[in-house]
């Protein structure tokens, strides 16, 4: 018996406010005497909003009354009622996460679906999720092969690394399409962001607020611009603002990376033959032009993505109901939890020794703090087929000393296996941690980097969980 649900996803970006509706067929893939195991069976968009300007009041404010409105007005277009979607992503992403009231407008914007998963994405978590919207992840598994996403917005660049489907490494730099503003008419210069200044000021090149805008004019700054995204996926000798241009980090450059494709806003401008310059009022199509131009694309296999500008925002919220396995182990008091960022280690993490092991998750945790602030966050392991006790009681000991930043802050310890083996490495867990320290470690589940979960409370005698996993995008 199928049945379908309707989804919505807003994000909340640098330059621009959209939202889509999903909806999501789902059926029972169980026989009549096995647990029921619910899955999507179908995704298709059916309504694509306009595409706004995040309106903002002054420079570091959301207008959330005008985000508001511009909501209503499309959800009236769409001819579906706020009470008619079940579920739901508000994703705050770029510069505008940086903003001095995110989390207000978050709160606000909560009404704005049924059971909403909400949440500011640091820029790590965006790469992941812009990554998976443009299709970079399921080239890369098709074809057995690195892909490098570069979502390319108002105020930042983030990349993502998938290997053979594998998340690798991301990355995030200060580049984007909004960083220098202009009146498309008057072609004045109204806005240079700051580390742009600083790059101005110390190449004395004539650029300044108030000038007029031209190609030839802007050319130096968009040239430092391409040669550090060239340098980003390792094209190129260091260019001598890449430090400062980084946001957070830049890839590691392990791997040779084989492939590229491009989202976001600017991706839209690297074919610009029909684009006026300064038509959006700012550098985009500029920068689009000479990225099209770039050692990118000529060094590079370039991919076609499937989102551009809407690869954030695609399918946000798109929700998966399962339920664990049985043997399991938990704190009761935990329960329910809702909306809860999943780190999903790779299978070569979970092959190292511990103290390398641990430190890996350390590492990764970071992923998900914002404004250098940790959150709960829940972990996801694949485990080991048939392992031994001893086996058991290291993973648990290094998980714990992996943890250990966010069991100071005395967040919940949520892990999540894959093989059926929860029950043990429970009670491992639970013979190192603090006394009555809250956790919940559950079997037979599978989620991936980027996904969100609810767990809520135990049914069937106890034994089992209910998990939804929120995948924020279409795989």
């Amino acid at each position: 018996m199928a049945e379908s649900m309707l989804s919505v996803g807003i994000d909340l970006g640098t330059s621009t406010t959209q939202m889509v509706i999903s909806k999501l067929t789902m059926n029972n893939m169980a026989s009549a005497f096995t647990i029921p195991r619910v899955e999507i069976t179908k995704k298709e968009v059916i309504f694509r909003s306009d595409i706004i300007f995040t309106p903002l009041k002054e420079q570091r404010i959301i207008d959330v009354e005008r985000i508001k409105q511009f909501l209503d007005t499309q959800y009236q277009r769409s001819g579906i009622k706020k009470s008619e979607i079940q579920i739901g992503a508000v994703i705050i992403t770029g510069e505008t996460a940086r903003k001095e009231n995110a989390n207000s407008v978050l709160q606000a914007m909560s009404g704005y679906a049924g059971d909403f998963v909400v949440a500011t994405a640091g820029p790590d978590l965006e790469s992941i999720i812009a990554g998976k919207g443009a299709g970079a992840q399921s080239y890369s598994k098709d074809y057995h092969t690195t892909v490098v996403n570069l979502d390319i917005g108002g105020g930042t660049t983030n990349l993502v690394l998938f290997n053979d489907d594998e998340l690798l490494d991301t990355a995030c730099f200060d580049i984007g399409g909004r960083l220098i503003r202009i009146a498309p008419q008057s072609k004045q210069i109204e806005y240079i962001a700051p580390k742009l200044k600083e790059i101005i000021q110390k190449e004395q090149w004539a650029i300044k607020e108030g000038m007029t805008a031209s190609a030839e004019l802007l050319e130096p700054i968009i040239q430092t611009l391409v040669s550090v995204l060239e340098n980003s996926v390792g094209i190129g000798d260091q260019n001598p603002y890449y430090q400062l241009l980084i946001t957070n980090k830049g890839l590691k450059l392990n791997e040779t990376i084989r492939c590229v494709s491009f989202s976001g806003g600017v991706a839209d401008c690297l074919d610009s033959k029909d684009k006026a310059l300064f038509e959006f009022g700012d550098i985009g199509v500029l920068l689009g032009k000479a990225l099209a131009n770039s050692r990118l694309f000529q060094e590079k296999q370039v991919i076609a993505s499937q989102e551009t500008i809407r690869a954030t925002v695609v399918g946000a919220g798109s929700h998966t109901t399962k339920v664990s396995g049985s043997t399991i182990t938990y704190d009761a008091k935990v329960l329910p939890i809702k909306n809860l960022p999943v780190l999903k280690l790779s299978q070569s993490d979970e092959q190292l020794k511990e103290e390398a092991f641990a430190s890996v998750i350390q590492e990764k945790l970071e992923w998900f703090a914002v404004n250098n602030e940790q959150q709960a966050v829940a972990l996801g392991l694949l485990g080991k087929k048939n392992p031994t006790f001893a086996q058991i009681t290291t993973t648990a000991k290094t998980i714990i000393a992996g943890f250990k930043n966010q069991l100071t802050h005395g967040f919940p310890l949520i892990v999540i296996v894959e093989e059926d083996n929860a029950k043990a490495l429970g009670q491992a867990l639970y013979n190192y941690l603090p006394k009555e320290y809250p956790f919940v470690c559950l079997d037979g589940i599978q989620v991936e980097n980027g996904d969100y979960i609810d767990i809520g409370m135990p049914i069937i005698q106890g034994s089992i969980l209910p998990v939804v996993v929120k995948t924020l995008v279409f795989e």
